[in-house]
């Protein structure tokens, strides 16, 4: 998909791998309604980018059904049409066990990050079915592809993104709109400061001896997957491996991550 002169809607776009979309499809020629709950990241995102009217900015929660449909107007109001969306909002759940987490808590992460993509995707979908040629991206997490103790509802929101980004897939395989999901392993975003959570003092044990992937080059790799139509993106060696593993040996790669966190799972 050729980006320069394409319209993309990125949620998230206020923090983290979200403001590198933008950015980056900024970089490459596109016009972005960046979308995010918080003005002020909005703000920060538009600073940085300086694109002038090839961007704008959408303060919505994407749980709102009536706040969605009112952004599909007003990025056509500020664009014209629509090429692509790329659903990268995201939070976690506080490092508890299933046994310790709040209903409300288990109902906000399912609400924002399945229900918000699912919305997102009904909303824009009949648009992007009108274009040429479009995509849709949805970024799924690592946790969908082996569990996280102390993240089993962040787990399970995200691999009901990957199932739902998949079966979209087979819908659309004979339409101008291509689907992609993204898989991304370690990255330093503030993720938890934007979920209102908290994670225990990690050390070694609790964490990858794998470095950390930047948001910038998580950012990258996401507008890439666009780009190249492709249907899946693994990003970082953590969650490359992980994807290997979970296919030979699903105990396995349960039990590697399992042992990995304990200590840290103890803290919370």
């Amino acid at each position: 998909m050729e980006l320069t002169g394409r319209t993309a809607v990125v949620t998230g776009g206020g923090n983290g791998i979200g403001r590198e979309v933008v950015l980056e499809l900024l970089r490459r020629g596109a016009r972005v309604a960046a979308v995010d709950l918080r003005e002020d990241g909005l703000a920060e995102t538009a600073d940085l980018a300086g694109a002038g009217e090839r961007l704008s900015t959408h303060a919505v929660d994407v749980t709102d059904a009536a706040a969605v449909a009112a952004l599909l107007e007003a990025v056509l109001t500020s664009h014209g049409s629509v090429d692509a969306l790329l659903n990268v909002a995201g939070i976690i759940q506080p490092f508890v066990r299933v046994a310790d987490l709040d209903q409300a808590v288990v109902d906000r992460v399912m609400a924002v990050n399945f229900h918000g993509v699912v919305g997102t995707v009904r909303a824009f979908l009949p648009l992007l079915l009108e274009r040429p040629e479009a995509g849709i991206v949805n970024v799924s997490s690592m946790g969908a592809l082996v569990p996280v103790p102390g993240q089993a509802v962040y787990g399970a929101s995200k691999a009901a993104v990957m199932l739902f980004t998949e079966a979209l897939y087979a819908e659309l395989r004979d339409t101008p709109v291509a689907v992609t999901v993204v898989f991304p392993g370690g990255v330093s975003t503030h993720i938890t400061d934007n979920s209102g959570v908290s994670i225990p003092s990690a050390g070694e044990e609790a964490g990858s001896s794998m470095s950390l992937t930047t948001p910038q080059d998580a950012g990258r790799q996401v507008v890439d997957g666009l780009a190249d139509g492709s249907f899946r993106v693994v990003i970082g060696k953590d969650a490359r491996a992980m994807d290997v593993l979970s296919r030979i040996s699903p105990r396995r790669a349960t039990d590697t991550v399992a042992k990995r966190m304990a200590r840290l799972l103890d803290r919370a």
